[in-house]
């Protein structure tokens, strides 16, 4: 970037407002519980969202897609509605602590999956920092020691898909405009979760209506934020902040949910976290373009 390095505190700044919008969406989410089935949640935090769309409808409505442009597009609706899906339903299995550790992971699929499908080096300092992640993961869900409920599986996928989204995303980054790709994420998402949603309908109130517009506000507002931050300052002066969400998650599930810390999913997490950041880190020594996002990147 140009001068993002220019204003470092700003961009710490604005990642800890990312950070606190993002946990409050998953405390809001884990705070409605299982009151709403999880395809009915996603579906109205997406379909309240598309509110914060009415911005970019001049651009969407402008832009000459090709029919390849919106099979990707459609591609992407599909993998990120069955990870939104998931993700909303670990949500009420499993503690937020152990959720917000695994979304970590999210990245590292994406250095796998970029190097597999799009042909980017995998350097050997960097299959060392996916198999750190791999084991901060084992550390977390510590299979044979605990069960490793379908919470923890569903969090597994959910960090496959939201990867795999994300690399659609980046292939379809040089035929659209931002604001077209978040766009029609939005609109495929809702289109996609709204058969689930019915299948499963119960009649929600007003109450849980207007918390799913609160999180699909603090999610639009993350993101919002998260530009900001990589605006003002490089990735690795932003990376490391993130870390913070794991502190904020373990202390409102302790003090909101009754959920006890647990030392190994903290554990686990730093070790997942470290070795996004190592990634993160070489990419910028190298000088070259990452295919490597911030965790916060893959997030609904």
């Amino acid at each position: 970037m140009d001068n993002s390095a220019d204003r470092p505190l700003a961009g710490v700044f604005w990642m800890l407002v990312t950070g606190a919008n993002f946990v409050a969406v998953t405390a809001i989410v884990k705070h409605v519980g299982s009151g709403l089935p999880a395809a009915e949640a996603a579906f109205l935090r997406y379909a309240s969202g598309l509110v914060f769309l009415l911005p970019m409808l001049r651009s969407m409505l402008r832009a000459n897609l090709s029919r390849q442009s919106m099979w990707l597009f459609l591609s992407r609706g599909v993998v990120h509605t069955l990870g939104v899906m998931l993700w909303f339903y670990a949500m009420t299995k499993i503690p937020l602590a152990e959720v917000t550790a695994m979304n970590y992971l999210s990245p590292v699929y994406v250095t796998v999956g970029a190097a597999i499908f799009l042909g980017e080096t995998l350097a050997f300092r960097r299959i060392l920092a996916v198999v750190a992640a791999l084991i901060g993961a084992m550390v977390i869900l510590r299979p044979g020691i605990r069960e490793v409920s379908l919470g923890h599986i569903a969090m597994l996928a959910t960090a496959m898909l939201f990867a795999a989204s994300y690399l659609i995303a980046k292939l379809m980054s040089g035929r659209a405009n931002a604001s077209v790709v978040v766009g029609m994420l939005s609109i495929t998402v809702t289109i996609g979760l709204a058969p689930f949603a019915a299948a499963v309908w119960i009649t929600p109130t007003w109450t849980q209506v207007g918390w799913m517009f609160l999180v699909a506000f603090f999610a639009t507002a993350g993101h919002y934020c998260m530009t900001l931050a990589f605006a003002a300052a490089t990735i690795t002066v932003t990376q490391p902040v993130t870390f913070l969400q794991l502190v904020w998650a373990v202390a409102l599930g302790a003090i909101l949910f009754d959920e006890p810390a647990d030392k190994w999913v903290i554990l686990g997490g730093m070790i997942i976290l470290g070795a996004v950041s190592f990634i993160t880190w070489r990419e910028a020594i190298l000088k070259r373009r990452s295919m490597t996002p911030s965790h916060l990147e893959t997030k609904v």
